[in-house]
């Protein structure tokens, strides 16, 4: 397992794969930073965020989408300048976009949280033409989002409820019914956070607080566990020329001085190469 990052970032989180770029981005939600890396150069970039980011997507147009604390917006990466498109819910102040991925339509699905872990938190999705949707609520923390490769299942796991949740999906209409549990994980084996699927339509899920990450088959069943040098993996995606380079992120806040020491790589995105390749990422449609 490599270390693809610099420094010890507090939660990094949101791993997104530029095919076109051959370079791998993230963010720290608690750094208030975007980083970038050119996987072949080893050259390196970085955005500051205006506010707390909770996760980012490519558009189609170049850039980035983000969602942060004060709403989604676009940032120009070659200028460094935000636009602001919209607050989600300005009538829970309390709320934020917390993790999001974009479907093959190239909509822009997030999820809205509350930080002590009230059910309050809702699934939304955002097209091209910016218009939002609700698609679901209840949530207490929306924490992975991903798509089966034949587009007819929809994964979003919920992490203080310790579940991952299945959907019908419809990628014409975007309409996601009957939320059923996919995989509910005990408190002793840790929490849900950021997934992927692969190509065979496994699903890939970091396990924080577990030191792992888990790969289910579409049954739901365990198919291996991937341990990780430090206890909170918080994300994954596939990315190199092949795509079968999974990129993990992690976390070293909540971690103790003594933690910290015994886990030096708390805090690093990680890259380790496995047998099946994932998919192309899609890019939003805005």
């Amino acid at each position: 397992m490599d270390v693809v990052s610099e420094g010890r970032a507090l939660n990094a989180e949101s791993p997104v794969w530029s095919a076109q770029e051959g370079a791998l981005y993230w963010i720290d939600t608690r750094g208030a930073r975007i980083h970038r890396i050119h996987i072949a150069s080893g050259k390196r970039d970085a955005w500051e965020t205006p506010a707390k980011i909770g996760a980012i997507a490519l558009r189609r147009g170049g850039g980035l989408l983000t969602s942060m604390k004060t709403g989604l917006a676009f940032l120009d990466t070659t200028t460094g300048a935000y636009e602001f498109l919209l607050d989600p819910e300005p009538d829970k102040p309390t709320n934020r976009p917390n993790d999001a991925k974009t479907d093959r339509a190239g909509r822009y699905w997030f999820g809205t949280v509350e930080e002590t872990g009230a059910t309050t938190g809702s699934l939304y999705r955002f097209a091209g033409d910016h218009s939002l949707a609700k698609v679901d609520d209840g949530f207490t923390f929306v924490n992975g989002i991903a798509w089966s490769p034949d587009n007819r299942t929809m994964y979003v796991g919920d992490t203080f409820n310790g579940t991952i949740h299945a959907y019908d999906f419809e990628l014409a209409s975007g309409e996601a019914p009957n939320r059923r549990p996919f995989a509910v994980i005990p408190p002793t084996d840790g929490m849900p956070d950021g997934m992927t699927v692969d190509s065979k339509g496994y699903v890939w899920s970091a396990r924080v607080d577990n030191w792992s990450i888990v790969r289910y088959a579409p049954d739901g069943t365990v198919d291996r566990t991937l341990h990780v040098p430090t206890r909170r993996p918080t994300s994954v995606i596939f990315g190199g020329d092949d795509l079968r380079t999974l990129f993990i992120t992690s976390a070293s806040f909540r971690l103790s001085d003594e933690e910290l020491v015994a886990q030096p790589l708390a805090g690093t995105v990680f890259a380790v190469r496995v047998d099946v390749p994932g998919i192309t990422e899609p890019l939003f449609a805005g």
